[in-house]
């Protein structure tokens, strides 16, 4: 039944949002370069009873791309962000998950849409609309996920330091080898920024939750820490956590050695600053690539 009413109040606002979101994109022209919100960033829409109209103009970002260091944001110009917010009519139940252990009447359920949403930041990624709790009418003048990538792209996270293996290590089949990277704040996390635009600040924290190493043999190992640092003084033995075993020499691969990637996935937390009952997650990957050379273990008679 809430899934319903959330459907039907989605439904209405994507209906109504529509026709000033294409009206919003060609804003795009010809406005200032600057992050600010609009001389005029909260007002009633325009024949739409119950609706009010968010807009902000802000930088248009790109995430960092995969690899040890995140490419610089392209400078493609401003974006014109307009979202519509409506208080959902009626409200779900008490036993709704949207009311994060809060009690009807103790804030409300909202609707955020944007144009974004509608036409997805490719053209084939719409976004599903924005369902959550506050405790009063929102007051924000942009989205507040928007800000959330925002403050992840002033983290400048990479792909995981790797520490082993190593391209100049001396790897053998049959031999264990240990995975295993070094921590830092952009390459493992936790890292945390924040973004603001108009009133409106949101906090984000960044932290590393599972590792995809891709071995170049045909395998891949998941790890969901750093791994474990190789002493000496262990041998041979296989690593407590994360850790491959090589079959095959790379002799017969392109130019002799195993092609590596190791994935790392970002869990991303963000909340709007000063409470107000509005957050969420997601996550971004990045990786790093090296290559190894595993030889034969020579017996000698």
């Amino acid at each position: 039944m809430a899934d319903h009413q959330g459907r039907t109040a989605r439904d209405r606002l994507l209906i109504a949002f529509a026709p000033a979101a294409l009206v919003a994109a060609s804003l795009t022209l010809g406005t200032p370069g600057t992050a600010h919100a609009d001389d005029k960033p909260v007002d009633d829409c325009p024949g739409r009873v119950g609706f009010v109209c968010l807009h902000a103009r802000d930088k248009a970002t790109t995430k960092p791309s995969s690899g040890r260091k995140p490419s610089p944001r392209k400078n493609s110009g401003p974006t014109y962000t307009e979202c519509v917010v409506e208080r959902l009519d009626p409200q779900p139940p008490a036993s709704d998950p949207l009311w994060k252990g809060h009690k009807p009447g103790d804030g409300a359920i909202y609707l955020r849409v944007c144009n974004w949403m509608i036409f997805g930041k490719a053209a084939d990624a719409a976004v599903a609309p924005q369902t959550f709790w506050a405790a009063a009418a929102p007051e924000a003048d942009v989205d507040p996920l928007q800000l959330a990538h925002e403050a992840v792209d002033k983290m400048r996270l990479t792909g995981p330091d790797i520490a082993s293996p190593r391209t100049d290590g001396t790897y053998a089949v049959g031999v264990p080898t240990w995975l295993w990277v070094d921590k830092s704040p952009t390459t493992y996390g936790p890292n945390t920024a924040s973004a603001s635009a108009g009133a409106v600040t949101v906090n984000a924290t960044a932290r590393v939750t599972k590792i995809v190493w891709t071995m170049g043999d045909g395998t891949t190992v998941t790890c969901t820490g750093a791994g474990t640092p190789y002493k000496a003084s262990l041998g041979s033995k296989r690593s407590p956590d994360c850790g491959h075993q090589y079959r095959r020499s790379s002799k017969g691969e392109k130019n002799g050695s195993y092609h590596l990637t190791a994935t790392s996935t970002w869990s991303v937390g963000w909340a709007v600053n000063g409470g107000g009952g509005e957050s969420g997650q997601f996550t971004e990957t990045r990786l790093t690539q090296l290559n190894i050379v595993i030889g034969q273990v020579k017996v000698l008679n």
